[in-house]
């Protein structure tokens, strides 16, 4: 009986060891995923059912990109992405949460409206939810998939729903969701974000495919002298911006359901917070006074 015990605990203590670890692993990927970036962006439409299709120009475009960790603990990883457009012009870009083992998925409808998905203990063992935000910190998309480490590589894939892609958001009404195949694995030169998507139109009656797509994104590692502005924008604005992140956090935590407006009184969201950052920053306002007035600014916005 001492050995089959002593056996047990030699397998439980192994077992929570390699968990560890691989936890450790992935942590390590995702975090390998900040740094200073030249960023390539190409798209190229593959395939679509109809013979009289016109497929769209493939879409090609470069930035340079900072992504920054701005949290960090055991289960959960912040990285803000941050284009540095020239010496002296900086745009807050899009947020990614990483969540280890998250209970639940905000998971897109259609219309600028998501609702919240719980999933299973079988669903979430051992895999991470990356949580994509717009620039105002606004819903885009969730989706859940598993860290792969092996033979020197590390990897993650997911599929999701999402709005329109920003580059075709305000040029294109032939479809209104476009279903994510997003693959990230690790370079040498950086990181590579690669995806297999599919043009939806989303309706009563079902889903219809209208196109397919091919997509790369791929982060390269750049000389960090050329953020030096981005980095001083950030730290002025920083801390606004934590407090506008907890303020979406309550209301992602308050309602089973979202739907976003996209304009109200001819002005978006993202227009609006961004002027409230710079009259933050200008009056020196404080952080019960940030979340006071990005509450009231977001409550306009959006509806259960």
């Amino acid at each position: 009986m001492k050995k089959l015990i002593l056996s047990l605990t030699i397998c439980l203590i192994t077992l929570a060891a390699f968990s560890q670890t691989k936890l450790e692993q992935d942590r390590q990927a995702i975090k390998s995923l900040a740094g200073y970036y030249k960023v390539t962006f190409n798209y190229a439409e593959t395939f679509a059912t109809d013979t009289a299709y016109k497929f769209h120009p493939r879409y090609h475009s470069w930035g340079y990109e900072w992504a920054v960790v701005v949290e960090d603990s055991p289960k959960k990883i912040v990285i803000q992405h941050l284009l540095a457009v020239d010496d002296t012009t900086v745009i807050k870009h899009w947020r990614e949460d990483w969540v280890y083992e998250q209970p639940s998925i905000l998971a897109y409808d259609k219309d600028n409206a998501w609702k919240k998905v719980a999933l299973s203990p079988a669903e979430t063992k051992g895999r991470w939810v990356q949580k994509v935000l717009q620039v105002d910190d606004s819903p885009r998309y969730e989706s859940i998939g598993t860290w792969v480490h092996v033979d020197g590589r590390h990897q993650w894939y997911g599929e999701t729903d999402s709005p329109l892609p920003r580059r075709e958001y305000t040029k294109r009404n032939d479809y209104n969701v476009l279903r994510r195949g997003n693959r990230i694995y690790l370079t040498p030169e950086g990181w590579m974000f690669e995806q297999d998507n599919k043009k939806i139109v989303r309706s009563a009656e079902g889903d219809k495919l209208v196109a397919q797509e091919k997509g790369y994104e791929e982060f390269t590692k750049a000389d960090e002298s050329k953020f030096a502005y981005a980095k001083t924008w950030w730290a002025s604005q920083q801390a606004y911006w934590t407090d506008v992140r907890a303020v979406w956090d309550n209301v992602f935590a308050k309602n089973s359901s979202i739907k976003l407006a996209d304009k109200k009184d001819g002005k978006r969201l993202y227009q609006r917070l961004f002027d409230l950052g710079d009259q933050s920053v200008k009056e020196k306002w404080s952080s019960a006074k940030n979340k006071e007035e990005a509450n009231k600014i977001i409550a306009v916005y959006i509806g259960a």
